[in-house]
């Protein structure tokens, strides 16, 4: 039985001094990011292209619209954000700077509120985890960011012939088993130091990578950061720098590199509901 007070699991109710500090959060890190020239840009609730985004696609809430084309509840903003920019509103603004603040959904009725941004047309990863870390400290909190570059677990997987769902299942009890030198100091790696290291014993094509790594990381002036050069992620979009901020079991932020439209851009997403767990303990 469903009483009629009852909210569905997985929704979000804030009110009372929790929803003040959660408008307070957001109007700092936007007059933050309206100070760096970012602009604000509110998207639909309902997107054509979601499954261009989400890995599984049974995540999407999905309906009709009047001419039974399937939409989705928007379940991630990044590509729509890129593609409203460039294709819808190109011919009216120039802009490449935009952050939005908005909530996504899941099946079956879970909703998460986010802060997000993008940088269109640019590539500079260091740039963008160094923003990130700026709003880390106007917020008050010092998280781990982990880093990566999604072309590793991928080139590596070619390399040795691995299904690439042992790298996004993170089954590295398999990888340790090859009993492979480089890859079992790859899976050890945590600094710059030891990606180092590796690198001259590595094949030519994780090589480069590697060092790409390398170079990004040592332009991070943040200094709780750390690399995790085998971790893959299931966002479809993300294809080169990636990373996560992370605080105990939570997961803060997340954004890395991405192409739409065949242009190099970034982005993040601060998970609201978890930072406002972080502040309050």
């Amino acid at each position: 039985m469903i009483f009629e007070h009852e909210i569905p699991d997985g929704s979000r109710l804030y009110f009372g001094n929790i929803a003040k500090k959660k408008r307070v959060l957001e109007n700092k890190i936007a007059t933050f990011l309206e100070n760096k020239n970012f602009d604000e840009i509110v998207t639909p609730n309902f997107s054509y292209s979601q499954h261009q985004s989400i890995d599984d696609e049974n995540q999407l809430i999905k309906i009709s619209d009047s001419e039974n084309n399937q939409v989705s509840l928007r379940a991630d903003s990044t590509l729509d954000v890129a593609r409203i920019i460039t294709r819808r509103l190109g011919r009216t603004t120039s802009h490449k700077k935009w952050f939005y603040i908005q909530p996504v959904f899941s099946y079956p009725s879970n909703e998460n509120y986010q802060i997000g941004l993008e940088w269109l047309e640019y590539d500079n990863a260091s740039d963008m985890i160094n923003l990130t870390s700026e709003v880390l400290d106007l917020i008050g909190i010092k998280p781990l960011i982990q880093v990566t570059n999604i072309n590793i677990p991928k080139l590596v997987a070619e390399e040795l012939a691995l299904d690439l769902e042992i790298f996004k299942n993170g089954e590295v009890s398999k990888l340790f088993d090859l009993k492979i030198t480089w890859l079992n100091k790859l899976l050890y790696a945590t600094t710059n130091d030891d990606l180092r290291d590796v690198v001259s014993i590595l094949p030519s094509n994780v090589k480069v990578e590697v060092e790409k790594l390398i170079s990004i990381v040592e332009a991070i002036t943040y200094k709780n950061t750390t690399v995790s050069p085998l971790y893959y992620t299931p966002m479809k979009y993300y294809d080169d720098v990636y990373y996560r901020v992370i605080e105990g079991n939570l997961t803060l932020a997340k954004g890395g590199r991405y192409k739409s439209e065949g242009v190099s851009s970034l982005g993040f997403a601060l998970y609201t509901d978890n930072l406002l767990k972080i502040l309050e303990d």
